[in-house]
């Protein structure tokens, strides 16, 4: 992982995309944030900024932060729960911690939606309950897809998985995999072996299409987040907070963004300022 800053100082680690990696399935971007302790009111402050072609999914570990956008949710996700975004044609949104916050450590990634959703209407769902299923003294949240049984309400477009795995003592466990998925494993908290790969916090493991099963090794109090979907076929322009297939595409959304246009709407009862968008870099290369 590398070292990042969103909004206004809240410092996080970003998996994806890399150097290494663009995308795992759908999944394009991950940012893992906390644990952090703060004094009240100098918390997650992230101003109204846009998104297009994507779902933005925040699983929330510890903390709380309040969700606004632009078609008028307003959301407080609390631990234990999922927001999910789903952006489409444009949306505006505002993550802000509430003034007596003082803890933050959350996951939030984003999905690349395919060709036939890429421009729909944007919505936006929450979801308080996931399915939880304990395997020893390992607990499995199950954030997206199917495991262990267990399948989660929330809405996706493409064939993916999202675990967090959580180990109450030292756990040994084999797992079976999809073959024609391809997964990461990012260490959230302690450490862990997958395949006898040794994993140290913000360390992220891939492995490619083709594996059955996969042995994971967490020590006590460690937490895993596993992810993994189908390829994604279609190369896609990742810039800023946009998510397209051509440059020219991420250009007229920026100028959009830029010039107030009504594709984005406003977040109401907002006070500060709007994210401004940065320069477009020359020719931006679809990737995946």
């Amino acid at each position: 992982t590398r070292t990042a800053e969103i909004g206004q100082g809240t410092v996080i680690q970003r998996a994806l995309p890399s150097r290494y990696k663009r995308m795992i399935g759908a999944w394009c971007f991950l940012d893992h944030a906390g644990p952090a302790t703060f004094k009240p009111g100098q918390g997650m402050k992230v101003g109204p900024h846009p998104h297009i072609g994507l779902q933005t999914f925040t699983w929330m570990i510890e903390g709380t932060v309040m969700h606004r956008d632009s078609i008028g949710s307003e959301q407080l996700i609390e631990p234990g729960q999922v927001n999910l975004m789903t952006a489409g044609y444009g949306i505006t949104h505002t993550e802000v911690s509430p003034e007596s916050e003082t803890r933050m450590h959350a996951a939030q990634l984003w999905i690349a939606l395919p060709d036939e959703q890429r421009n729909m209407l944007p919505k936006f769902e929450h979801y308080p309950q996931l399915p939880v299923v304990e395997k020893d003294q390992l607990q499995c949240t199950v954030l997206v897809g199917e495991f262990l049984g267990q399948s989660s309400p929330v809405q996706v477009y493409s064939p993916l998985l999202g675990v967090d795995l959580k180990a109450r003592e030292d756990s040994r466990q084999v797992f079976t995999l999809n073959p024609q998925f391809e997964y990461g494993f990012l260490v959230l908290e302690g450490n862990a072996q997958v395949n006898g790969h040794e994993l140290h916090k913000q360390n992220m493991l891939v492995l490619p299409p083709g594996l059955e099963e996969i042995e994971l090794e967490l020590n006590k109090d460690a937490r895993l987040l596993l992810i993994g979907g189908a390829p994604f076929e279609t190369p896609i322009v990742l810039w800023w907070n946009l998510v397209a297939r051509t440059s020219e595409e991420i250009r007229q959304a920026r100028e959009q963004w830029e010039k107030h246009d009504h594709r984005f709407g406003n977040v109401e009862g907002h006070a500060g300022p709007r994210l401004e968008a940065p320069p477009v870099p020359g020719q931006m290369r679809p990737a995946k």
